[in-house]
């Protein structure tokens, strides 16, 4: 894990997974002995190394990362875990690996709505959605208005979800499909 961190760090890559999203992660991926994960948005790999570390022997992790020079780093990083894949493209990649227990979005997917996401979700599979502002008001604003993005994961009749703010400047939103 360290090693992705570091990488991360070294090519000054803000985007990776904070230590607090990552403890969360690795608590998911626990939560699922021999589970199959999914993570959008490999960046550099220190979201993957994260649910590595809390990944249980016969555990499967599949990411996607749509930068080639990235996706071939953390494809190196994670070279000598057979546990782990590390694809080349579009979050849709995803699709042919589902369906996932656990499911980090952090890179595509997102944005295009919640019915995606959830489609790569086995029942009871636990979607994680990290880089919003913590909200302290209902419904949630973002720039002045209600976040539309934001409050159709957390009103989607598909899924059960909550958000948490796990640092004073950062929520993720954590939902499990019903």
């Amino acid at each position: 894990m360290w090693r992705a961190l570091a990488a991360a760090e070294s090519e000054d890559f803000g985007d990776s997974s904070r230590p607090s999203v990552g403890r969360l992660l690795a608590a998911l991926a626990a939560s699922k002995p021999k589970g199959r994960l999914g993570e959008s948005g490999t960046g550099l790999g220190a979201g993957t190394a994260w649910l590595v570390s809390g990944m249980s022997v016969g555990g499967v992790l599949v990411t996607v990362e749509r930068d080639r020079q990235r996706a071939a780093q953390a494809r190196e990083l994670f070279s000598g875990d057979e546990r782990v894949t590390v694809l080349t493209g579009q979050w849709t990649e995803l699709r042919a690996h589902a369906p996932f227990d656990v499911l980090f979005c952090d890179g595509g997917g997102k944005q295009e709505g919640p019915d995606g996401l959830i489609g790569l979700l086995a029942p009871a599979g636990i979607l994680v959605l990290d880089d919003f502002a913590p909200a302290d008001s209902w419904p949630p604003r973002y720039r002045d208005s209600a976040d539309e993005l934001r409050l159709r994961y957390l009103t989607h009749p598909a899924l059960s979800a909550v958000e948490l703010q796990v640092e004073p400047d950062m929520a993720v939103v954590l939902a499990v499909r019903r």
